[in-house]
């Protein structure tokens, strides 16, 4: 057996042990399997093309996408103008992404408080749209002086109270790993499962990036059999310059198998850049993304 398949087949089993090894007291409920997993398309909002918010929305429903993935910045002030523009629409608030101000796990508990502040004043707006979540990275590269043990000990002591915020709101913390280039640690979904796992809150959770994933995970598929009973979140971008799916190599039908096998009944948003002519390459990206669904 070659490495790569060693590490994948092993990666497969942690996965499952994180999984089955759950005690029945946790808070999380293990996905229900006995409905079929279905590919629930959102976007950023950045991605859409449009002069106005209410165009986006147009477009979306236009092309079949289930729901909006709102921008956290600045939310508390445009409640009104996305609730106005969401009415009468077959559309939801599949999450809200970052937009708040400091570092989670900064070396100063002084910015770490003003952190949590910032994430609470983004909960208590989203509270009106009840999203899968907000999603949170503890820290950039450069952002912290903090390594790997006094980080996640300082994220361990902010998560309960962020999450029992976000509970309150109807809604929970969404963890995301990123690539090394970014992020020096919480890099694979595992991490950010063992994370969700020792909290037990039903405010913490986490989300994967296929981007992300294509740089740090062997296995797309046991990276989420991995985080199954926390994942509320999946991003959708290609390879190395995060494309639209489709406009590049990146291949989705492992990880697709992967949400099919746990039942993920979420949201699979788009976080990408396209290259060109967005009005005729999104569609045709979410095309592909139904037919890589249809092959896995």
């Amino acid at each position: 057996m070659d490495r790569r398949r060693f590490i994948t087949h092993s990666s497969a089993a942690a996965g499952a042990a994180l999984t089955q090894n759950a005690s029945a007291s946790e808070t999380h409920p293990v996905i229900n399997r006995t409905q079929p997993a279905e590919l629930r398309l959102a976007s950023r909002e950045f991605v859409i093309p449009g002069e106005t918010f209410a165009e986006k929305l147009d477009r979306l429903e236009e092309w079949g996408f289930a729901a909006i993935e709102l921008d956290g910045a600045n939310l508390p002030n445009r409640v009104q103008e996305i609730k106005t523009a969401l009415r009468f629409r077959n559309l939801e608030v599949g999450a809200v992404c970052s937009g708040y101000e400091g570092v989670l796990v900064h070396e100063d508990p002084e910015i770490r408080r003003k952190t949590m502040d910032s994430i609470k004043t983004i909960f208590d707006a989203a509270a009106e749209f009840s999203p899968k979540g907000l999603i949170v990275v503890p820290a950039f590269n450069g952002q912290t002086q903090l390594y790997y043990g006094p980080a996640r000990e300082a994220l361990m002591a902010v998560l309960p109270v962020i999450g029992e915020h976000a509970h309150q709101c109807g809604t929970r913390v969404l963890l995301e790993p990123l690539n090394r280039n970014e992020a020096l640690y919480f890099r694979q979904l595992a991490d950010f499962a063992r994370i969700c796992k020792e909290i037990n809150h039903p405010g913490v959770a986490m989300m994967g990036d296929f981007y992300h994933m294509g740089l740090e995970e062997p296995c797309d598929y046991a990276a989420f059999v991995a985080a199954r009973k926390y994942l509320y979140n999946v991003h959708l971008g290609g390879g190395q310059y995060r494309l639209l799916p489709g406009q590049d190599d990146r291949d989705f039908r492992d990880g697709f198998r992967g949400l099919k096998d746990i039942g993920y009944r979420h949201f699979c948003s788009l976080e990408c850049f396209p290259q060109k002519e967005p009005l005729v390459e999104i569609p045709k990206s979410v095309e592909f993304l139904r037919q890589q669904w249809r092959e896995a």
